[in-house]
């Protein structure tokens, strides 16, 4: 009923969208704006929280004050010029028809008393109705002109003169309430700006952070320390440290019985978020041990899809290397323990040469210790993704920890010293 009833714009004859007013709504359908800035303020405050819809009608009200502020100041200036047409036009023609009059009379006047005649009493009427007319045309002049209640045209004058001010009172408030809006506006696109900024810092440095490995470095030394502070050893955190002998490689140093004596011997840790070469792998193992003056280095990395290519975990390689593959958020694991004691068990099997070992023993001893290891990990990401016969699963997986630890003892036990 009420659009049947209240008046409406008739449909626009475009392709692209239609614009109906029904009385004091705006309804508007397919209509497709084709502007860059109005589509970012909307995409911007989409981003702030603000619904596109809302964005789009505070910018049809503030757009449509402006046009209405705009044709407001036109039509004042077109009232006051007219309004001086008229009243000019007015005495113009009150002039011309004084004029026409004079001439009409004195041309009666000078037909019956002859014109020829300068004091004749038909010029001497000509100059008194000319008198007359300069003067009519001045009171009608000043009559126009005043401002009290002689002036004919005061009420009209004064009824232009308030509207005009309430109009322009008007458009004053409504410019002052654009200003704070758009002011309002410019203030959430800045911080619009600037918080995307800050965003995109914070994921450059977090980026960055996750590049150097800092993260995972000290995740690794943190197990590293709690290994060895249960074996008599000492680690410390040299990733950030200057080496005596220059540089600065070896994230984690660990020394062999140095919480009791003088170490026995040195172990380098390599704690890598990334993928190496196998030639950057031992390079960086190379030079981290050369520079700490460890005789065994491990390369500790975050997951087996970083383990260089051709190389396995776990495994011996030119008598003082070992990888090992971690999880990243959790390094803490039983194939760290094993790297560190199989490194420990070669260190002293190197430093004293004239023990008496069983080479062979020792060999299938790691062999088992890996291959159960491998069984555990193995348990264990069965145990990630299942959750029915999970205490079955965790007594073989303790059983087997038991058994890699026996082997382990084993080993050092064959190494040690009589």
């Amino acid at each position: 009923m009420e659009a049947s009833e209240r008046p409406q714009l008739p449909l626009d004859a475009v392709t692209d969208g239609t614009v109906r007013v029904v009385g004091d709504r705006l309804v508007i359908e397919n209509l497709s704006v084709n502007d860059e800035c109005s589509a970012r303020v909307v995409r911007e405050r989409a981003a702030g929280g603000h619904g596109p819809a809302d964005t789009v009608t505070k910018a049809v009200e503030i757009g449509a004050r402006v046009l209405e502020n705009e044709e407001t100041t036109v039509n004042v200036d077109y009232v006051q010029a007219a309004l001086e047409r008229g009243v000019g036009k007015v005495s113009k023609e009150l002039a011309e028809q004084a004029d026409a009059a004079v001439e009409g009379l004195a041309e009666q006047i000078t037909a019956a008393f002859g014109p020829e005649r300068s004091d004749s009493v038909q010029a001497q009427i000509k100059d008194i109705i000319a008198a007359a007319s300069h003067e009519q045309r001045h009171a009608i002049s000043t009559m126009f002109s005043a401002e009290g209640g002689a002036n004919p045209l005061a009420d009209f004058k004064g009824a232009v003169v308030r509207a005009l001010a309430a109009s322009d009172a008007k458009r004053q408030s409504e410019s002052e309430e654009n200003r704070k809006v758009i002011a309002a506006l410019q203030r959430e696109v800045v911080e619009l700006k600037e918080g995307r900024e800050a965003d995109h810092r914070v994921a450059e440095a977090e980026e960055a952070g996750t590049r150097k490995g800092f993260t995972f470095e000290e995740r690794v030394h943190a197990a590293v320390e709690r290994l060895a502070s249960t074996r008599g050893d000492c680690a410390s955190h040299t990733g950030g440290e200057a080496a005596e002998g220059g540089g600065k490689k070896g994230d984690t140093l660990v020394e062999i019985g140095a919480a009791s004596g003088p170490p026995t011997g040195r172990i380098i840790f390599e704690a890598k978020d990334k993928k190496l070469s196998k030639n950057d792998a031992w390079k960086e193992l190379n030079e981290g041990m050369g520079a700490r003056a460890a005789g065994f280095g491990i390369l500790v990395v975050a997951g087996d899809d970083r383990v260089p290519a051709g190389r396995e975990t776990l495994t011996e390689y030119e008598g003082n290397k070992l990888i090992v593959a971690l999880d990243r958020e959790e390094p803490d694991s039983l194939a760290l323990e094993v790297a560190y004691r199989l490194a420990a068990a070669r260190l002293a099997m190197a430093r004293d040469r004239e023990l008496q070992v069983d080479a062979v023993s020792v060999r299938d001893a790691a062999q088992e210790a890996v291959t159960l290891l491998k069984h555990a990990q193995a348990i264990r990401s069965t145990l990630t993704g299942i959750k029915t016969s999970s205490d079955k699963a965790r007594t073989n997986l303790d059983t087997l920890v038991e058994a890699l630890k026996l082997k382990l003892e084993k080993i050092e036990s064959l190494v040690a010293e009589d």
